[in-house]
């Protein structure tokens, strides 16, 4: 199963591609698609959205796993950052892949078999599961991973619930 992980954002969006076969991961791309500070929200938008789109058309994933967003404290980025993570997730609907969403604390649990686990724990075993020297950066690549890594260790019951 081909999986795209997806870390939200605006300026910085992770991207984070996995197979996942026989309880074996296989890195298929880690990278992040990025846009230009004072350029126009909506252009930016139309950046994201594009990018998200090749990927899928590249690389047929079965399903995108998406980071819920939390925010308690800058209400302004979080209204952007909910908006880039519309159309991510309108690139995924429109190309017909099933989109599911997680929490930080999902991620880490699934990653790392602690919910409170801190971002080096979860690094290191994202090197270690997909056999990398070395975390992929930014920052945000890992967390797209993770994210994708998650999703595989969650997608045999999520699969039997929406069968239902």
């Amino acid at each position: 199963m081909t999986i795209l992980g997806i870390d939200p954002g605006y300026a910085i969006v992770g991207c984070g591609i996995v197979d996942y076969t026989g309880n074996k991961f296989t890195l298929v791309e880690a990278n992040a698609i990025t846009t230009k500070a004072h350029t126009p929200f909506d252009q930016r938008l139309r950046e994201i959205h594009a990018g998200v789109q090749r990927r899928i058309a590249e690389h047929h994933p079965a399903a995108m796993a998406v980071e819920k967003l939390f925010f308690n404290t800058n209400t302004t980025t979080a209204i952007d950052v909910a908006q880039a993570r519309g159309v991510i997730i309108l690139a995924a609907a429109q190309a017909g892949v099933p989109v599911f969403e997680y929490t930080p604390l999902q991620v880490k649990q699934a990653v790392v078999g602690y919910g409170r686990a801190d971002k080096r724990q979860v690094q290191d075993m994202i090197k270690l599961l997909l056999h990398l020297n070395a975390c992929p950066k930014p920052d945000d690549v890992a967390d797209a991973l993770a994210i994708a890594i998650c999703h595989a260790h969650s997608a045999g019951s999520l699969m039997r619930y929406m069968r239902r």
